[in-house]
């Protein structure tokens, strides 16, 4: 009886210190919240206001309507810089990730000095993007002033610069990631191909790429999102150069991106784009999240379970 009466009551005192516990976790999640709310919901939401306002400072918008859209879509400057950000993701995604992959199915093969080529891979994403695009516009004008030219000169050398600095600073990061679900294969799986007689390629296309679905989601979503979104490398290596002038006075950066594009209206033009900045910042959110969940879906479709 004495033992059933102490056991009755540590469970009564072990109830009594949680019941407190379970009715305070607001005190933990409201900084959290009250961040949240702060530090991204609130200046979305005043950002998406100020996208329909003509202003200088936060504080004197003036509501127009769609005013400032109408000019966005207007802007040559920003119809160039959307298509030309689409190309740029694109290629981009398709590189980045085939050289990852290739890299990483190499290092998992049981090659000789394996961690020291996967440490050397990785060590360009710790350099920032500033960084990365002054020291890259030195190495490609010093190859170039061979042919008495430089990467500012023209638009495909501008590109193609983009692209090499990418590849250069993300296939690393990428090459963890798919290194780690290279290394999450079952054993049992690829043993069993072995056994039915597969071949290499065949173990590659039916077993390996399918179970490495997962790890392709994250990469692409990453990729896909960093292409778009690409704005401190763009502004070190190119700053939107070449120029062309076009007929009405206008001048179109030809290797200027999306979020350069926004930059430069919000801070190199009149304070009255202003309001056209924001909008042309609203319509970039909406074009990256839509593709961003397009692709997750398209790629998520195709994953197995193990």
């Amino acid at each position: 009886m004495k033992r059933g009466r102490a056991s009755n009551g540590a469970a009564v005192n072990s109830e009594l210190i949680r019941r407190p516990i379970r009715n305070s976790f607001w005190l933990f999640l409201l900084p959290t919240l009250a961040a949240f709310m702060i530090g991204f919901v609130y200046p979305f939401v005043k950002g998406f206001y100020l996208s329909f306002c003509k202003f200088t400072t936060t504080s004197d918008a003036t509501f127009t309507g769609i005013s400032n859209y109408i000019s966005a879509f207007k802007d040559a400057t920003f119809v160039h810089a959307f298509w030309y950000t689409g190309l740029y993701a694109a290629v981009s995604l398709l590189l980045i990730n085939l050289l990852a992959f290739i890299i990483a199915y190499l290092l998992t093969q049981g090659i000789k000095g394996s961690n020291i080529f996967r440490t050397v891979f990785f060590m360009p994403n710790l350099i920032g993007g500033i960084v990365l695009g002054y020291i890259w516009s030195m190495i490609f004008d010093g190859i170039l002033s061979q042919y008495n030219t430089s990467i500012l000169m023209e638009t495909k050398y501008g590109f193609w610069g983009l692209i090499i600095l990418m590849c250069w600073q993300q296939v690393g990061y990428m090459m963890i990631i798919y290194i780690a679900g290279l290394q999450s294969i079952p054993e049992d799986m690829m043993e069993a191909a072995k056994i039915d007689g597969a071949s290499r390629w065949h173990t590659l296309i039916h077993v390996t790429i399918p179970n490495l679905m997962p790890s392709i989601t994250i990469c692409m979503f990453l990729t896909l999102t960093n292409g778009f979104k690409l704005f401190d490398q763009n502004l070190a290596l190119t700053g939107g150069q070449p120029y062309i002038w076009q007929d009405d006075g206008t001048v179109v950066k030809t290797t200027e991106m999306l979020a350069l594009n926004i930059f430069n209206t919000f801070y190199g033009e009149s304070s009255g784009a202003r309001g056209v900045a924001q909008a042309k910042a609203v319509l970039f959110f909406i074009l990256v999240a839509a593709i961003s969940v397009a692709q997750l879906k398209g790629t998520k479709s195709k994953e197995v379970q193990q």
